[in-house]
């Protein structure tokens, strides 16, 4: 499968969406005082073997963009490698020829080729920019911090982890081997009534004579900051100190539990959105989700201080190391004794947002069934109707997933709140990503705003590349 073709299918006639000219006009030249982001490609060490992969760096040859919230987004894209790519603005509300998402309306950025963009950025939150095509599993990521200026007062050290899954097959040969292996997995589960009970399916055991599936790649690594446990990044902070630890899943395939062991973290956003504070040790994070922790660390902590991914269902691991000063920083392995939990609703059914959406009933209602064949690798979305908008909607989708694998939903261009889990209501967290574990379903609220036609799909790279993507479309 070409990367051209991944989303073409699902967003077949999107170039002839009746988009107005100001639309176009965001996609402008750069202004004065913009900055330059170059897609290249570099090297790093994996375990002590060199591997090719993307990146995304400014002109100071930092990963990714530090803006500050209502900044415009005046940046010029610069692709320095020969081939064609696309960047997306995971959790910016861009106009819509401005998000990243091929022939969405806008083509593919040709080799050596740029694309400048002016829009303004919004609100601030912890964002995060990847190539919307199977680059994506080759690090074509990196962070997009939009920090607030009522923190500069703040004495806060903030460190910024993005996560990843890495493989030395190429993305191709990997989706590949998917649609063409028979993993034995499960089959549709149409017609399931998803306002039951919580479920205790999980890898190896049977729900109902099928079995959960939870990861279905291997990776080679699993990196935080393209480093391995074998070599984790070292962070220097201050015994006593204050840090803000903004942490992006970025892998393609693999969901995470954030573990900050002997430390407990106070939660104060998710995907970039602010929440009632909890604190907990162990954060669930699934792929293109992030969350804001804020850490107190004890003046005498002697020793340093691991922040652990912990891959879902396994024993394979990543992370980094706060070191205060002076503290001995102790060997970590990639393997863990005990497999990680796997993912559930429990913390996304106490999220609360700090700035919810206005109360008012919707205007338009959808259910989408999540469907899948895991011998066959086909995955689908399914709607009774298109789900078509007009501006102004207060409009809520229920997302049902009939598969056994759980599935990491994504819109564009919008952010919406969680307002049901299992059909029983709420006032969750305001996300751009959401968790559907098997058997399960999310209902969210979105106010439509933002006309264009929206992607509107799994952020599991290789689910989404074999037909788990619809979109979010407005009427002219």
């Amino acid at each position: 499968m070409k990367r051209r073709d991944i989303l073409k299918g699902a967003l077949a006639g999107a170039a002839a969406f009746a988009i107005p000219s100001p639309l176009f006009a965001a996609v402008s030249a750069i202004q004065s005082g913009g900055q330059t982001i170059g897609i290249s490609r570099r090297t790093i060490e994996v375990n002590g073997k060199a591997a090719s992969v993307f990146g995304l760096r400014g002109a100071d040859g930092v990963p990714g963009l530090r803006l500050r919230g209502g900044d415009a987004f005046n940046v010029l894209l610069r692709n320095e490698t020969a081939e064609p790519t696309i960047i997306h603005w995971h959790g910016l509300t861009p106009p819509w020829p401005s998000d990243g998402v091929a022939d969405a309306p806008l083509p593919l950025i040709g080799a050596r080729a740029d694309r400048s963009f002016n829009f303004p950025v919004g609100e601030p939150g912890t964002f995060w920019m990847h190539a919307h095509t199977l680059q994506e599993q080759l690090l074509l990521a990196a962070p997009l911090i939009v920090a607030d200026p009522a923190d500069d007062a703040k004495d806060e050290q903030e460190v910024v982890v993005l996560l990843h899954d890495f493989s030395f097959s190429s993305p191709e040969e990997m989706l590949a081997g998917l649609l063409t292996k028979n993993t034995g997995g499960s089959m549709p589960m149409d017609g399931m009534d998803m306002s039951g009970a919580q479920t205790d399916a999980m890898a190896g055991m049977n729900h109902g004579g099928m079995a959960a599936d939870i990861n279905d790649i291997d990776y080679d690594a699993y990196l935080a900051n393209d480093r391995s446990l074998n070599d984790p990044e070292i962070v220097p902070v201050e015994r006593g100190g204050r840090v803000r630890v903004r942490i992006i899943n970025g892998a393609t395939a693999t969901a995470f539990t954030m573990d900050f062991g002997e430390l407990e973290g106070e939660l104060i956003a998710v995907d970039g959105q602010p929440v009632e504070p909890i604190r907990v040790r162990r954060f669930p994070l699934t792929m293109g989700q992030r969350i804001d922790v804020r850490l107190q660390l004890p003046r005498d902590l002697s020793s340093s201080f691991p922040i652990l991914a912990l891959r879902e269902g396994s024993k394979e691991r990543t992370g980094i190391v706060l070191r205060p000063t002076g503290a001995a920083v102790a060997k970590l392995g990639a393997a863990a004794d005990v497999d990680a939990p796997v993912l559930d609703l429990a913390l996304e059914a106490q999220l609360r947002a700090k700035a919810p959406l206005a109360s008012r009933l919707a205007h338009k209602t959808f259910e989408m069934a999540l469907t899948g064949d895991m011998a066959a690798y086909r995955w689908g979305l399914e709607t009774s109707a298109p789900i078509l908008v007009d501006k102004g909607d207060r409009v809520e989708i229920t997302m049902r997933n009939d598969t056994m694998m759980a599935h990491p939903m994504h819109l564009h261009g919008h952010r919406f709140q969680v307002v049901a889990i299992d059909r029983q209501r709420l006032q969750g967290a305001v996300r751009d990503t959401v968790l559907v574990p098997p058997m399960h379903s999310i209902t969210i609220a979105v106010d439509a705003v933002n006309p264009g036609k929206w992607a509107f799909h799994c952020h599991h790279l290789y689910h989404m590349a074999s037909g788990m993507m619809s979109t979010f479309a407005y009427r002219s």
